[in-house]
């Protein structure tokens, strides 16, 4: 949408207004983007979709200035920010009994999991980054593996043999098992 690039790059110049119009235009795109979040969420999570739209948007808004980029960056950026604010969340919680790793690499569905994937993840970063990025995108954002290449400028196929990484990667860290 170049209406959208058309307010990122208001926003870069300093217009107080642009932000405002921006989550008008891109509000429907966020509460998707909330929903595939809240989808691996327990029922009667404390947070509803709105809430946490809501919630990462404030938390955007207390950063420092971000050099906005592009439509995709902006999307990636709030979507980062729910997961924090679902591991925020999380972290209030008391702890479930199990980890919840696949092969579709992660599918967290309690705050224990969200947690030790979390902190797997942080680990993971300094290993690669990109890796975790698209563990971030695709498991967290709900992202598809094209999606993801063109967030990242990079091919489907180099998306999907670090999400095999990844994967193997994340299953030996939260499990301390070989993954098969």
């Amino acid at each position: 949408m170049p209406e959208i690039t058309d307010l990122l790059k208001a926003m870069n110049d300093g217009d107080s207004q642009a932000l405002n119009k921006l989550l008008e235009l891109a509000y429907l795109e966020l509460k998707k983007i909330a929903k595939k979040y809240m989808h691996g969420e327990r029922s009667g999570h404390i947070l509803q979709t709105t809430a946490l739209v809501n919630e990462a948007v404030l938390k955007l808004m207390r950063e420092q200035r971000i050099t906005w980029e592009s439509r995709k960056q902006f999307y990636a950026i709030l979507a980062r920010r729910m997961r924090q604010v679902l591991v925020y969340y999380a972290y209030q919680e008391p702890t479930a009994e199990h980890i919840g790793i696949t092969d579709a690499v992660v599918s967290p569905t309690s705050s224990a999991e969200i947690r030790g994937l979390h902190e797997a993840l942080d680990k993971f970063m300094h290993i690669s980054k990109r890796a975790a990025k698209i563990v971030e995108l695709r498991y967290f954002g709900g992202y598809t593996v094209e999606d993801v290449a063109e967030i990242l400028d990079i091919g489907p196929a180099t998306v999907e043999r670090d999400s095999r990484f990844a994967r193997s990667w994340l299953w030996r860290e939260m499990t301390g098992k070989a993954h098969e």
